[in-house]
This record gives structure tokens, C-alpha cells and sequence, in this order.
């Protein structure tokens, strides 16, 4: 008789593997054995509630020394309040943040009310074009400051953007997700999708790749990527090569290892390693984007293929 016990890191799949494996033994040597599975106990979870436990009693007694006077309490919202004031820019009078002038980089939005939910979340370089005419005060910005234009995720943002690549020098350019504006998103939202940003030189493929021997797909293909070209979205094909769903680019890597029944991925970004490593777990075919990562590693089970490869007749 003997007790086995195994210490791991590893997630709940595995542990429990390596737990049904170890029953399966029936013999140590020349003699028959017989292993039983008797706990798997979660250590960190056991450390969790103590520190659960603990956090919620040093709260108490912070929340009883530090309750502040009604004074106090009354000065911080009056403070807070000055913080969000949105100031004027230019002869336009453009609605802008308090940090723009002295920043580097700014955050161009569509209007007014997109201003006020980014100060919400402390962004504070920003500028609005409040309209659909770039003011020239814009113009002038995009040519001193490193400036990414955070748009609706609508026709209108498509047309604004068309716009600001015609007369500005942004460089790069953020999206709210589909059917969503800037004004309506909550702070993690709003990071999500500026962190998802992509440059401007990448929403183009360059023209030597022209000359690249192009690769027949399905029309739904075709027509996934024209519909996302600029929208740093992707859309999620079954076999039958009918949507499954629609999601910012963002999410894109968290979504792919939740979801099931993917057969094709079409997405307004850049192929990276994760993304394939995901693509082959979940046995996905084949990944359509704007570009590959030069850092990637293909896998044999999952074809990858540029916007630019693509031959529109198919």
C-alpha cells in the first residue's frame, strides 16, 4: 500500500489527464496493481478564500478610518467634474481634451460625446472632427503629433476614415466594433480597441505583391473579406462556408478558443503566431487576413492566405 501524490501547474484538462492516466496503471514491476484516484484538491483556490477573506476584513477597517467628511467627499466630485471639462481647439472651436496640446500622441474621434466617455476613462488627448469635413486645424495636428483616428464602427466611420487618408497624416486608425459608436463604449471597450489598432501602411498591401500567384476560394470568401477590408473585424465561417459570427479583431484570439464549428477565418488584420496556434487546437482550415506576421510558423493543418493573394473572380 502506498500514496501517490503529484503536485502540478498545469490547467483543470490536463491535470485531470494525467489524474485518469495514473488509474490506469495495473502493474509496478512483476506485480499487479491497483491505483485510485482519491482528491484533486485546487490549492490556489483554498489561497484564494484566504486572501479573499482577509481583503474583505482590511477593507472594513479602511473603509471605517478613511470615511471621509461629507466636505471631502463633496470637493472630490466638484474636482472630478473640472477634470472632464472638454476645452475648445482652433479657430473651429474643435471640442478637444486637456492633454492635447502638450501630448505627443492624440486620439482623433468623431464628436463631442465621444470626448467626454475617453475622459471618462482618463484618455485626455483628444480632438473631434465634429463633422464630416476635416477642419484644418486637423490637418495641421496629424503632421506634428502621432495621430490614430478612433471611429464609429458604421458607413459613417467608413466614409470618415476614406477622408482623413485623403487630406491628413494619421497613423494608424482604431475602430468600435460593428453597429457600435465611440460615445457608447465602456473603458474596456475603448482599450480594447485602441490597443487593437492597426498602421496605416498595413491597411494596404504594398503593389509587389500584386505579382503573387493568386489563390481560388469560395465567393462567400470574397465577399467576407470585401466587407471587412478597413473595419479591423472578423467574421467566423462554418464548412458550409455560411457566418457564424462577427466580432472586432480584439477579441479574436480570446473568441477562437470558446467557440466551436469554425471552418474558415476572415479577418481586417495580421496573422500572428497565437492566432494560428488556436486555429490548429480548434482544427480550423483556413485563415484569410490582410497580412502574416513575419514571426509566423505555419501549421500544416491550417492554410493561410492574404487579402492580396486572393483572385477576385472566384
Amino acid at each position: 500500500m502506498g500514496s501517490i501524490t503529484i503536485p502540478t501547474s498545469l490547467d483543470r484538462v490536463s491535470t485531470a489527464l494525467i489524474a485518469s492516466s495514473i488509474e490506469s496503471i495495473n502493474r509496478v514491476g512483476p506485480c499487479a496493481a491497483k491505483v485510485t484516484l482519491e482528491k484533486i484538491e485546487d490549492v490556489r483556490e483554498a489561497r484564494r478564500k484566504v486572501i479573499i477573506d482577509r481583503a474583505k476584513e482590511i477593507l472594513h477597517k479602511w473603509t471605517i478610518e478613511s470615511m471621509p467628511s461629507v466636505d471631502e467627499v463633496f470637493k472630490e466630485v466638484s474636482d472630478t467634474l473640472k477634470i472632464g471639462k472638454v476645452e475648445k481647439y482652433g479657430e473651429d472651436e474643435l471640442p478637444a481634451g486637456l492633454e492635447l496640446e502638450k501630448s505627443k500622441e492624440i486620439i482623433i474621434v468623431e464628436g463631442r460625446a465621444d470626448i467626454i466617455n475617453l475622459m471618462r476613462c482618463g484618455i485626455q488627448n483628444t480632438i473631434a472632427l465634429e463633422g464630416a469635413k476635416i477642419p484644418e486645424a486637423i490637418i495641421k495636428l496629424t503632421k506634428e503629433k502621432e495621430a490614430t483616428a478612433f471611429l464609429d464602427g458604421d458607413r459613417g466611420g467608413d466614409l470618415i476614415l476614406k477622408e482623413l487618408l485623403q487630406v491628413t497624416n494619421i497613423k494608424y486608425v482604431s475602430r468600435a466594433p460593428r453597429g457600435k459608436e465611440v460615445e457608447e463604449l465602456n473603458c474596456k471597450e475603448i482599450f480594447d480597441a485602441l490597443e487593437a489598432k492597426i498602421a496605416i501602411e498595413d491597411l494596404f498591401k504594398p503593389k509587389k505583391e500584386a505579382a503573387k500567384q493568386k489563390v481560388e476560394v469560395p465567393k462567400e470568401i470574397i465577399e467576407a473579406k470585401k466587407s471587412l477590408e478597413g473595419t479591423l473585424e472578423a467574421i467566423f465561417l462554418n464548412d458550409k462556408l455560411e457566418q457564424i459570427e462577427r466580432l472586432p479583431v480584439s477579441q479574436l484570439a480570446e473568441k477562437l478558443q470558446e467557440i466551436e464549428g469554425v471552418d474558415t477565418v476572415v479577418f481586417d488584420g495580421i496573422i500572428t503566431q497565437r492566432i494560428v496556434d488556436v486555429a490548429s487546437e480548434k482544427n480550423i482550415k483556413r485563415i484569410v487576413a490582410s497580412r502574416v506576421s513575419e514571426a509566423v510558423k505555419p501549421a500544416l493543418s491550417v492554410h493561410l492566405t492574404t487579402f492580396s493573394e486572393l483572385a477576385e473572380s472566384a
